[in-house]
């Protein structure tokens, strides 16, 4: 597997483009709820590609596993130090933990068979995957101004087919998530609303399928997007958006449960409530 300087591994850079990501990606509290209640009560939570903490609870023992240096330096001070690893070589005993979770991460992975028997390896319990369904992805309006992002988006994240086939041992269930009008965790469809947002940098660069295009197809797609909404071709297409409190994108909560018993000795029996997230 290659790393880059600061260790990022998978396919993106996060040495070039995670700088100011916390400020665009924070966790929305309609997922968070989702997530836990994934999770179910299990007392300790493996998060996987934890990135800078958005969605870990903190009514649990989480253990974060992060590659990219620029990503564990974002983490708040009242979240637990990220381990440095990567999802296909986990540094932990088989069964260690109660249930584990991944957000937004298993598209950036280079072996997702590999990285998800890993996670089942070290879980007994729920695993729990926030992802979006490529064959959705494109069925958003961004496509029309930034068909290459969207595109190259559509071919990252795997399917949801593919996920369940790499768990064969679980029962797997996969929940698409809707997205309320005022998400404030930035991923493209979260704009689907506020389309000016994505006139900004930092908001694209928190997207990293935008740093997979060269820098004339994104100026190009932005310009796209610039002129319908000054025309108000954007409004006359897609305005009655502004108005809709909540879409029904491509986003997803996969959750897979394992149908062998846990190991003797053990349980998932946790002792806090899994019903508030502030992470």
């Amino acid at each position: 597997m290659t790393r880059t300087t600061d260790g990022s591994a998978g396919d993106a850079d996060y040495a070039r483009i995670g700088d100011g990501y916390r400020q665009y990606r924070r966790p929305e509290p309609t997922f968070a709820r989702a997530i836990v209640a994934a999770l179910g009560d299990a007392r300790t939570v493996l998060n996987v590609g934890a990135g800078a903490g958005s969605y870990e609870p903190t009514d649990r023992e989480v253990t974060a596993v992060e590659p990219s240096a620029t990503m564990r330096a974002q983490r708040p001070d009242t979240l637990p130090t990220a381990i440095d690893a990567t999802a296909e070589h986990l540094p932990f005993a088989d069964d260690t933990f109660d249930a584990a979770m991944t957000t937004f991460s298993v598209h950036q992975w280079s072996d997702l068979e590999a990285g998800l028997a890993e996670m089942r390896r070290v879980t007994r319990g729920p695993i729990v995957i926030l992802t979006c369904d490529p064959s959705r992805v494109e069925d958003y309006w961004l496509a029309e101004y930034a068909p290459e992002v969207m595109a190259t988006e559509a071919r990252r994240y795997p399917a949801l087919g593919r996920i369940a086939d790499a768990l064969p041992t679980d029962t797997v269930t996969s929940t698409p998530l809707p997205i309320p009008f005022t998400c404030v965790d930035g991923f493209s469809e979260a704009y689907y609303a506020r389309p000016e947002r994505l006139l900004n940098p930092g908001a694209r660069a928190a997207n990293s399928a935008w740093s997979f295009v060269d820098e004339l197809t994104a100026r190009r797609s932005v310009a796209a997007l610039r002129t319908a909404l000054e025309s108000g071709e954007w409004d006359r297409r897609h305005g009655a958006l502004r108005i809709r409190p909540s879409y029904d994108g491509a986003l997803v909560l996969v959750t897979a449960e394992p149908t062998r018993a846990p190991t003797a000795g053990t349980s998932t029996a946790g002792t806090s409530t899994a019903g508030t997230s502030t992470a």
